[in-house]
């Protein structure tokens, strides 16, 4: 797949078309998605993700040189354990229409993306002895781990990191997005691959996935969901920090 001229991931492939809905009532009569119950789970911290200084800097096209190669490196270091999540979540799915979108997501993130995070650091002067000796801080360590483990676990918990994981990154790419500026193209192309209609079908297909698995699950798998959804969070805020730590 070849990059639009802006290289926002919302030039990808078609809007995709979500799975049934698993949802509840909830006591005003309004239906509750199961991934809505997540989200509110998570609290202070997923809004701590989704509003951190790193995502406003970024947008404004201030954020720290250093700062951004620091985290680019790091981001780049799970790339691996997360197409290994993903790729056994499509495995998992099932049927050929849940996994189609699974497919075409992988294909980006393994072709644009990829080639953004190589983009960047030549441009800012990272080359490959710089991102080789850089050791792996805490929150990647976990992030690393985290997606291994999930991807040997159950069809819901590898759908609860990615959900975490990517509707939390679509939340502050669309939040930053109308103040995002132009250039450098290290900020705005970050911020355009978790924005748009796009990715945002993204987040939906795989909530939905979810939404749909909670129908079934028992008391100890929602339990065991729970904690995945929530341990990533957690991740995702300490990996926006540790950006920060050298600065």
């Amino acid at each position: 797949l070849e990059p639009s001229p802006s290289g926002r991931r919302s030039e990808g492939p078609p809007t995709l078309q979500p799975p049934r809905r698993t949802v509840r009532p909830s006591p005003m009569g309004q239906q509750v998605r199961f991934t809505d119950e997540l989200r509110s789970l998570a609290g202070a911290k997923w809004e701590a993700v989704i509003n951190h200084r790193f995502t406003d800097a970024l947008a404004a096209g201030t954020i720290d040189r250093d700062v951004l190669a620091r985290y680019l490196v790091q981001d780049h270091r799970f790339l691996d354990s997360f197409v290994v999540l993903l790729s056994s979540m499509v495995a998992a799915a099932p049927s050929l229409a849940a996994r189609i979108p699974g497919c075409q997501f992988l294909a980006l993130i393994t072709g644009r993306e990829n080639t953004y995070f190589e983009r960047s650091f030549a441009a800012l002067g990272v080359d490959d002895a710089a991102r080789e000796s850089a050791p792996d801080t805490a929150p990647t360590v976990a992030f690393k781990a985290l997606m291994r483990d999930a991807a040997k676990a159950t069809y819901s918990e590898m759908l609860a990191v990615l959900v975490a994981a990517e509707w939390s990154y679509q939340s502050w790419g669309e939040r930053v997005l109308p103040a995002a500026v132009q250039e450098p193209f290290t900020s705005r192309e970050w911020v355009d691959l978790h924005s748009g209609e796009y990715f945002g079908s993204v987040v939906e297909y795989l909530r939905g996935l979810l939404d749909e698995a909670a129908a079934t699950m028992t008391p100890a798998e929602r339990a065991a969901v729970e904690v995945r959804f929530l341990a990533a969070v957690d991740i995702e805020l300490a990996f926006f920090d540790a950006a920060y730590e050298d600065s």
